[in-house]
């Protein structure tokens, strides 16, 4: 059975659901872990008072049984700690009221998908678009994210991610193992390594947010011990590569994603470009280098995983953009909605769920089986066969 998965509700509804589809029976879940993954996706500097209202913490309330799951669909849920101040504007039933009364939002503001989903739906109240397109929705894709994680694990398949920039100021390069990399990076507001660059960068979201604007940066995301050939050659929708580009692409914010050294072979030769391949008892063949970031024709080289993702400033600004107001159509200052001068950090952390559940979809595509004995059965299998080669 295939991985997937779909969620539901809206950023100031009563909670986000998810349903689990495809996980096998017998995986043992640690819940602490899911909700400590959830509690790093509201952390970060420049983060607005939103992240102080809710406490996000996930429920599970279908498919798992005594801690490990049953092979049924996984139920997930994401409550929304403020909704009881938003019960009458975003209540289900009917109700009485004016415009005023529902908040009517008729004002889109400009980057958000505020006036292309009212003219899509025909929605004369943009809040039913902006409800459901808001980046909140996020909170119930890294619960997703934490259980392909805990899956990914059982494995020995450990992922973790960081911040390169945000803004002008970039963070130097680094040589830390995955395991430091993760334990310094969780210890700062920014999710960098160095402790020079985390000052800058907080120094400049404070220069950003006094001026009522907001900043974008780049996210880095970094996945060891996948086995060789998770993905395929053979068809454009069985490349992984690609499949993880899409997920990227569909985080809120995100305009653009690399793997490997992505933009800059555009202006490489080829000799500085692809790895070349060596062989050892110990390793099997292995690549010199991982300038591909872990991929080639579309399939896992056993090499680490490596993907950036560009996150562009958010749109939501408290000195408002032009728009025009869609009763009247005439201009008027784009309506403001709360919202964070930078979510950088936080996006860091919704990359590595987005890539680590691609990942556990392709790993079960591969060892597939409908209990994780049958799983580890297969891919010790596989491990055998390329020891072989």
């Amino acid at each position: 059975m295939s991985l997937r998965y779909l969620t539901a509700g809206e950023t100031h509804g009563p909670q986000l659901t998810a349903i689990i589809e495809g996980l096998p029976s017998h995986l043992q879940l640690d819940f602490e872990a899911l909700n400590f993954e959830l509690a790093r996706r509201q952390k970060g500097y420049g983060r607005g008072r939103r992240m102080q209202i809710e406490k996000d913490t996930a429920k599970i309330v279908g498919g798992v049984r005594h801690g490990y799951t049953t092979g049924a669909p996984v139920a997930l849920v994401v409550e929304n700690n403020d909704w009881k101040h938003w019960q009458k504007i975003m209540n289900i039933e009917p109700i009485e009221g004016t415009d005023e009364e529902k908040r009517r939002v008729h004002r889109p503001r400009p980057g958000h998908a505020d006036l292309n989903g009212g003219l899509k739906y025909n929605h004369k109240d943009l809040r039913n678009v902006l409800e459901r397109s808001s980046a909140r929705e996020t909170a119930i894709r890294v619960a997703v994210g934490a259980v392909a994680k805990q899956l990914l694990e059982r494995f020995g398949i450990r992922i973790a991610g960081h911040v390169i920039r945000i803004g002008e100021i970039e963070a130097p390069p680094h040589n830390l193992p995955l395991d430091e990399l993760a334990r310094v990076t969780e210890a700062s507001s920014v999710r960098v390594a160095d402790p020079e660059t985390e000052k800058k960068m907080e120094a400049y979201i404070d220069k950003i947010k006094q001026e009522g604007d907001s900043i974008g940066g780049i996210v880095e995301c970094i996945v060891e011990g996948v086995p060789v050939g998770l993905g395929s050659h053979v068809q454009y929708d069985r490349k992984l590569d690609g499949r993880i580009a899409q997920a990227v692409m569909s985080i809120n914010a995100f305009k653009g994603v690399e793997i490997g050294i992505g933009f800059e072979a555009g202006k490489l030769p080829g000799s500085k470009v692809h790895d070349e391949i060596l062989y050892s008892e110990e390793r099997g063949y292995y690549r010199a280098t991982n300038r591909l970031g872990g991929f080639e024709g579309g399939m896992t080289n056993g090499m680490p995983i490596v993907v950036r993702g560009v996150m562009k400033p958010i749109p939501t600004l408290y000195k408002p953009l032009q728009s025009v107001d869609i009763d009247t159509r005439e201009a008027f200052a784009a309506q403001v909605e709360r919202s964070d001068a930078c979510a950088v950090p936080a996006a860091s952390v919704v990359l590595e769920h987005v890539v680590a559940w691609e990942v556990a979809k392709a790993f079960l595509e591969k060892f597939g089986g409908d209990s994780i004995e049958e799983i580890e059965r297969n891919y010790r299998g596989y491990l055998a066969q390329l020891e072989e080669y």
